[in-house]
């Protein structure tokens, strides 16, 4: 049976001359009804770790979809992302999405060698990869060799792994002394428990990247954030260019940044969403390996044979070609599409 390619980078993967492969990614509900003609509709899309509960949006005015944004739209952005993650507002960049600014990292250093801590999300090597790094996977923050560019997604997607502040901030320290730099990728992180981000206590030669369309449900709007000093700050955001974010996005963001009781209401609602989600997969012979509140992982010595199954059930979930036992499933919305994946995974 065909899986699809995977986002988890191999242990010591590289490709030659530095070019990386194509990576596919959760969210493609085109290629699975390809593979599923006769699935029923609407599909229910758990291949991502985006909030299926969406930050209501606020009325936008006309004229931000028909002018240019102005400098007061993102600094208003910018003081509310900086309020929200305890930093500086020119300790802020503000990005169309985290994945911008995974990929102009790269290109601000001359290519070096880089540790990725894996199992994670592949974007990452294959950003430094395309640039000219030299690129190895490692398990252990402690095991980074004389690499002078040490990437940590924290938590981690798709295990779910939190390693502590003060592990990031030694590794941290030494990156420093070799003038190299840690990007810590907190784009789970805003459901976390208290302390797991660096954001707002930043350590030197750091970088910390956060996403704002997963927490809040409007992937869409594409906007993300890097936390970092404020010359390496002037630094991507001339790399990004003028206009990066549009108008739109920055007016979603001011105002679902600045909404702190929707938050707390929300981190509420997730966590009783993956104790759920934890039990109904228990209840059917999966393995909860780990996760976050925005998703779980999940193994299964028939994982393939499970995701085709509900796939048949029009219901698409993360497989990973490197891990063949390990399924990642996003939290359901509405309590329809809990009854339809209760009913795919208890069904002969």
């Amino acid at each position: 049976m065909k899986v699809d390619p995977s986002a988890v980078v191999q242990p010591g993967a590289s490709t030659p001359e530095g070019r990386a492969e194509t990576i596919e990614h959760g969210g493609d509900l085109a290629a699975a009804r390809l593979r599923f003609p006769a699935a029923p509709e609407p599909w229910i899309d758990l291949s991502t770790g985006i909030n299926p509960h969406a930050y209501p949006l606020p009325a936008i005015d006309a004229d931000l979809w028909e002018r240019l944004p102005q400098a007061s739209d993102e600094q208003a952005v910018l003081q509310a992302a900086a309020q929200r993650y305890g930093c500086k507002a020119n300790n802020i960049v503000a990005a169309p999405g985290s994945q911008a600014l995974i990929q102009v990292l790269p290109r601000l250093f001359e290519p070096s060698d880089v540790v990725v801590l894996g199992p994670t999300y592949g974007e990452h090597a294959a950003a430094w990869e395309r640039c000219g790094h030299r690129v190895v996977e490692r398990r252990a923050s402690s095991d980074i060799g004389e690499a002078r560019v040490a990437v940590v997604v924290n938590p981690n997607n798709p295990t779910g792994r939190v390693i502590a502040a003060n592990e990031l901030r030694a590794l941290a320290a030494v990156l420093a002394q070799r003038r190299g730099l840690l990007v810590v990728d907190e784009a789970f992180a805003d459901f976390a428990e208290p302390g797991v981000s660096v954001a707002a206590q930043l350590p030197p030669a750091t970088v910390v990247l956060r996403s704002f369309g997963k927490a809040y449900g409007i992937a869409g709007a594409r906007l993300g954030f890097a936390v970092a000093d404020p010359t390496l700050c002037a630094r991507l955001s001339g790399e990004l260019g003028p206009w990066a974010v549009s108008g739109p996005a920055l007016a979603i963001g001011s105002a679902a940044l600045a909404d702190e009781r929707w938050l707390a209401a929300m981190r509420v609602r997730l966590a009783e969403d993956r104790r759920r989600l934890d039990t109904l997969l228990q209840a059917c012979g999966l393995v909860v390996e780990g996760g976050t509140h925005l998703f779980c992982l999940a193994r299964h010595a028939q994982a393939r044979a499970i995701a085709d199954k509900l796939g048949r059930s029009g219901i698409h979930v993360r497989r990973f070609a490197a891990e063949p036992k390990w399924l990642r499933f996003g939290l359901p919305g509405a309590e329809a599409e809990w009854e339809r994946l209760a009913d795919a995974t208890t069904a002969e």
